[in-house]
């Protein structure tokens, strides 16, 4: 039988559903999707006791998708969840698995974000509502028939829910509800609360419980680094220079990023190769036994190219962008440590994904240790590692062998045996910069993501005593509210900046995006009639307010 006469079509959904998951690299499903998707298609209510990390979003996710109507322009299924973070994770999970149904389209609605949108979307005919219970509730004052045409419903970590304080909007939903409707209740415990909310709300529920099973990877050095998710690619960058690796998986999540990250190695002198799914077997034969053999060091990787990818001198994986879920993390980091052998996995994390990576380490039962990123001094001893490594097998004979020729060399050239050492150096590196001062001044900036904000302090003012940075003659520093939490990149300001301020782009200096706010350098010469002109700017939706930046 194959994979797709198998596995998830076996459980009767629809083809283009079952495509999207096998697309994602899923081959089986778990335990809680094997005994939910059947009981949900049917149409039952259902009570489903498991944790996070058992694949349930899947579980609940596919056979609503399956029932949806996308010629419907109307809300069909709502997904209650605890927290923003959720939320977006879920809803992240619906579009990709709704990727081959044309016309079905998700919304995600949580605090913090223009209640506006949100309103627009669901009135457009998003299928699939993806809340907070808080936010939801605020829109059901503006609109109390939101929600008349939903009739699936879903409540993600009901338990979690209740701890928020939730109970009280929870009821104001149900009863903006239709009473036909599907009901399915996730949590990871049934205290008597929950058991109270199924028994006034679900109709002679299904009950379905999984036991968590503790995965291991001990064998694994795990670690992670927080960063932006627009320093990726130069955190990598710089990480590989300390890194002792024989050879090195890279797994991100799109075919695009495969070939964007494969193409800024291969740019800095890597032999790296890029897989993903449109790649041919031939080929991806190829660069599998490339890997075998030494001529490739680096494969950049989607999950789904991945598989079945068995290569013993594979020492480290780099997670540059989050699994979907823990049992992803678990496989792709299965990659190294195999046979015995010691192996290092890396986590790039953005400030979102912070919630996950708690799961992670729930799920495996491992705590994963923070790195920083390495300063300039790390990056020269890395490099003087290297070179010490690559000339002293060479040292011993090379007297005897080549002594007469550097005699021959000095006098010809006529200069010092120690120039000529020096001169052969820098042809032998390609010219890299092997002294702090140019490693300091070539080392691209990677600002990485702040910890969160502590009372009373905020991240930024934290994160200028740890790490200052020297200002640029005749620039100032600015400041905005708008962070990477707001979807704000350093190319955005930019664009702005150069746009509206009619400047050209070597009159502005740095630009570094923090979590919650950003600074960027202006020219001194004229900054208050700048400021004036950015005024009414708007990046990303959202005013700009570029102010003065006070430095104590």
């Amino acid at each position: 039988m194959t994979q797709e006469s198998g596995g998830f079509a076996a459980l009767e959904l629809h083809p283009s559903i079952v495509a999207a998951v096998i697309a994602t690299g899923y081959e089986e499903p778990s335990a809680i999707q094997q005994q939910s998707i059947p009981i949900i298609l049917a149409g039952h209510d259902m009570i489903g006791q498991a944790q996070t990390g058992t694949g349930k979003t899947a579980a609940f996710a596919l056979p609503i998708l399956h029932r949806i109507d996308p010629s419907k322009r109307e809300p069909q299924a709502l997904i209650l969840a605890p927290t923003r973070e959720l939320a977006l994770q879920v809803a992240t999970a619906f579009e990709t698995y709704a990727k081959q149904m044309p016309g079905v389209n998700v919304v995600a609605v949580y605090g913090g974000a223009p209640m506006g949108p949100q309103l627009k979307a669901i009135r457009n005919g998003a299928q699939i509502v993806v809340a907070t219970p808080g936010r939801l509730c605020d829109h059901l004052r503006r609109d109390e028939k939101v929600l008349a045409t939903v009739n699936h419903l879903v409540l993600d970590e009901a338990d979690e829910m209740l701890k928020l304080g939730f109970m009280d909007d929870l009821e104001v939903i149900f009863d903006a509800m239709p009473e036909t409707r599907q009901t399915v209740l996730f949590s990871a415990t049934l205290p008597a609360s929950i058991r109270a909310i199924a028994e006034r709300h679900l109709r002679d529920p299904k009950h379905v419980k999984i036991q968590s099973k503790t995965q291991t990877v001990s064998a694994i050095e795990q670690a992670y680094l927080l960063v932006h998710a627009d320093q990726k690619v130069p955190a990598v960058l710089r990480l590989l220079e300390v890194e002792e690796f024989d050879a090195l998986i890279a797994f991100v999540r799109t075919k695009q990023a495969t070939l964007d990250l494969a193409s800024a190695l291969e740019a800095k002198g890597y032999k790296a190769a890029a897989l993903n799914g449109d790649i041919a077997q031939n080929q991806r034969e190829r660069v599998i036994d490339s890997l075998k053999d030494g001529r490739l060091d680096i494969v950049v990787a989607t999950d789904v190219a991945a598989r079945g990818l068995d290569v013993p001198r594979i020492t480290h994986v780099f997670n540059v962008d989050m699994p979907y879920d823990p049992e992803s993390y678990v496989h792709r980091i299965g990659r190294t440590g195999r046979a015995g052998r010691e192996g290092r996995a890396l986590l790039l994390v953005t400030p979102r994904e912070r919630r996950m990576l708690q799961v992670i380490e729930r799920v495996t039962g491992q705590k994963v240790a923070e790195v920083r990123l390495p300063n300039a001094q790390a990056v020269l001893d890395a490099r003087i590692k290297k070179l010490t490594n690559s000339l002293a097998p060479l040292v011993a004979d090379a007297e005897a062998s080549h002594g007469e020729l550097l005699d021959r060399l000095t006098a010809d050239i006529g200069c010092t045996p120690r120039a000529l050492a020096a001169a052969l150096l820098s042809k032998a590196t390609n010219g890299q910069a092997l002294d702090l001062a140019t490693v300091e001044r070539d080392q691209p900036l990677v600002p990485t993501a702040a910890p969160r904000e502590r009372t009373g302090e905020r991240s930024g003012e934290r994160h200028e005593r740890r790490a200052p940075m020297p200002l640029g003659e005749g620039r100032v520093r600015c400041r905005t509210a708008l962070g990477a939490r707001d979807g704000i990149a350093a190319k955005n300001l930019l664009g702005a900046i150069l746009n509206e301020g009619g400047l050209v782009r070597e009159t502005i200096g740095r630009i570094q995006v923090r979590d919650s706010f950003s600074l960027v350098e202006l020219p001194e010469d004229g900054l208050d009639r700048l400021l004036a002109k950015l005024k009414d700017t708007r990046v990303a939706g959202k005013q700009l307010k570029l102010r003065r930046y006070r430095e104590d």
